[in-house]
């Protein structure tokens, strides 16, 4: 038995919108910039110059880009990219030449997203509406792949870090942050959709 893909989608869907129209409200998980500073390791320096409307809807789990900055003129995939700090802060370390693919299922962060990039100036950003389990990406195409508190949202992992497997270049880099259970979770916890939201 598995879960209900389309009804987690939007249980999801739903819980992010809500996101990102209310990033204070108060979650199951933390939100914002101070949180992503005090907790996960980000520098409150390079957040600085990004507007609240990236910020206050981050919702990560850990600092992908702790891992490395990618390089000037790479291209970066993003996938579950919100609101976009992560892709803000590697648009930033590629530049102008580099590019990132911010790939989100949900309708109100990627219009969040596209009003960021016009907001910032940071054109080097293309979002994307995709899901994890099938990147809207070439094949061998991009250099590193980051993700930060997603993959634990979709069902099939497998197919998930096949994709990111697929579009990354030979040598690219996987850079995640995640949650992961170190218990097995009985069949009816993996097919109830309020314990993959809640």
């Amino acid at each position: 038995m598995t879960v209900d893909q389309a009804g987690l989608r939007d249980a999801i869907k739903r819980v992010y919108t809500e996101v990102v129209n209310d990033p204070k409200k108060g979650y199951h998980f933390h939100t914002g910039p101070d949180y992503a500073v005090e907790r996960l390791g980000y520098a409150r320096d390079m957040l600085a110059d990004l507007p609240d409307s990236v910020t206050g809807p981050f919702a990560g789990v850990g600092n992908p880009l702790s891992l490395g900055l990618p390089d000037r003129g790479a291209t970066v995939v993003d996938i579950g990219a919100g609101s976009g700090m992560d892709s803000f802060l590697a648009a930033k370390a590629v530049g102008t030449n580099g590019k990132v693919i911010a790939v989100d299922m949900t309708d109100a962060m990627l219009q969040r997203g596209r009003e960021n990039v016009a907001l910032t100036g940071l054109r080097q950003i293309d979002y994307r509406a995709g899901f994890a389990e099938s990147l809207p990406v070439e094949d061998a195409s991009v250099d590193v792949v980051i993700s930060n508190g997603v993959i634990n949202l979709a069902p099939d992992k497998a197919l998930v870090f096949g994709e990111a497997f697929r579009v990354l270049r030979h040598g690219g880099r996987l850079q995640i942050a995640d949650i992961v259970v170190h218990k097995d979770i009985p069949p009816a916890g993996r097919e109830d959709i309020a314990i993959w939201t809640a």
